[in-house]
């Protein structure tokens, strides 16, 4: 515009007044607000709130009829239908319709685990025990019978006229005999037996008393050289018996010779002595005092020590000691009682192997009387197993006898009192044991 007022004549494009930039106050970035991470939708399943309706009315009157698949009429007082939940779209009728969702797909179904093994009761392990056990003895039972028939039984304890009456507790007759029936000759030399010396007689005779209701099991040794009275025969030497009339004739002479009634008997030879020496692995005996006896195939030091079984049957038959016979027959007692300690341990019960080994080895190695059973030899050695009086007949001094030899008298004083405490199942006086080696 002119000053005067009237408007100025446009002017070109060119010719426009350029405009000058001033730089303004500089823009502040607005500051956003931190987002709140939108709430997680959990997808429900579909839900129909509305039953499917009939199909609109057609118009007849020429009007336009509504096309089919257009959308459902709406509802009272011109409403949209409801939708679904979660503002899903409703379902449609069944013409036109649209398929129904798909089931949700479901995991496969896991495979089946091993349950969790429980732990045993204090009550099921006790039911598991006294199974195993029940099965021991069943077992134990019929090894028992088994091993029993392998026995070899001689009919030792014959009636005769003037036996003497039996007497309180249980008394039982050991015999050791030199017998070398069933050895090769390789084993003869093994076990330095010396050969065949003639007919049979007894290294070894033990009286083992069980007293009535219980107490202490005595053993006593009656020596081989002893001299008695042998029915039949006149006086002679104990073992003497045995090579004349055998078991039979031995018990008789020492029911005669002691008034005390033998109730059980039981006899081992060399190689079954051997044998059960060695079905143990072994007995540990304290040897007193050195031994040096070629013809039993032994040396020994003195000392505690290991003997297996041809050492301990060279152990209690040597001789070559300062007391010969007497020290043999303490050296018997010594070395049962340690066997007999060894084979009614745990360690051998808890071991079957040497358990069935010491049984096996026994029923084939001992002859006992028609009466008497494995368990009978069981019950023996379990009232050997603790605590034993050991001793010898009461000795009275030796002596030469025209075609005897050299034999072992008994002090008939203090014998007879010793043999009667035993006939009446009372203990031995104490002034009458003798003193241990």
């Amino acid at each position: 515009m002119r000053r005067d007022g009237r408007p100025a004549a446009p002017q070109a494009w060119s010719q426009a007044p350029t405009p000058t930039y001033r730089p303004g106050p500089p823009r502040q970035q607005p500051v956003r607000p931190r987002q709140q991470p939108a709430p997680t939708r959990v997808p429900q399943p579909q839900q129909r709130d509305w039953a499917p309706t009939q199909q609109p009315q057609r118009f007849t009157d020429g009007a336009a009829v509504p096309p089919r698949g257009t959308a459902p009429s709406r509802g009272p007082q011109g409403t949209a239908p409801s939708r679904g939940p979660q503002g899903t779209a409703p379902s449609r009728g069944p013409q036109g319709t649209a398929p129904p969702p798909a089931p949700p797909r479901r995991r496969p179904p896991a495979p089946p685990q091993p349950a969790p093994r429980r732990p045993l009761g204090a009550r099921r392990i006790l039911r598991r025990i006294g199974a195993l056990l029940a099965v021991l003895v069943v077992l134990t039972g019929v090894g028992l019978f088994y091993l029993d028939g392998k026995l070899s039984r001689v009919d030792a304890l014959v009636k005769y006229d003037g036996r003497v009456a039996d007497t309180p507790g249980t008394n039982w007759l050991l015999v050791g005999s030199d017998s070398r029936v069933g050895l090769t000759p390789e084993q003869e030399q093994e076990l330095a037996t010396g050969g065949d010396v003639g007919a049979e007689r007894t290294d070894t005779v033990l009286l083992v008393h069980i007293p009535p209701g219980g107490g202490s099991t005595t053993m006593v040794s009656l020596p081989r050289d002893s001299y008695v009275d042998v029915p039949g025969y006149g006086r002679d030497k104990l073992n003497a018996s045995f090579a004349l009339g055998g078991p039979q004739l031995l018990v008789q002479t020492v029911e005669g010779a002691t008034g005390v009634h033998i109730d059980h008997y039981a006899e081992i030879g060399f190689g079954g002595f051997a044998s059960i020496v060695d079905a143990v692995d072994g007995v540990d005996v304290c040897v007193p005092y050195p031994i040096d006896d070629p013809l039993a195939g032994l040396t020994l030091e003195a000392g505690c020590q290991e003997l297996n079984g041809a050492q301990a049957l060279g152990f209690v038959r040597t001789r070559a000691t300062p007391l010969a016979d007497l020290d043999r027959m303490n050296n018997q007692r010594l070395f049962l009682s340690a066997l007999l300690s060894k084979a009614t341990s745990p360690w051998t019960f808890l071991n079957p192997f040497r358990l069935w080994s010491l049984a096996s080895g026994a029923a084939a190695s001992l002859e006992v009387d028609d009466g008497d059973h494995l368990w009978d030899l069981a019950r023996l050695a379990w009232a050997m197993r603790g605590e034993t009086v050991t001793t010898t007949v009461p000795v009275g001094g030796f002596e030469d006898v025209d075609g005897v030899g050299n034999v072992l008298l008994w002090d008939r004083e203090r014998a007879v009192p010793f043999f009667d405490a035993i006939a009446e199942g009372e203990p031995i006086p104490a002034e009458l044991v003798a003193p241990a080696p």
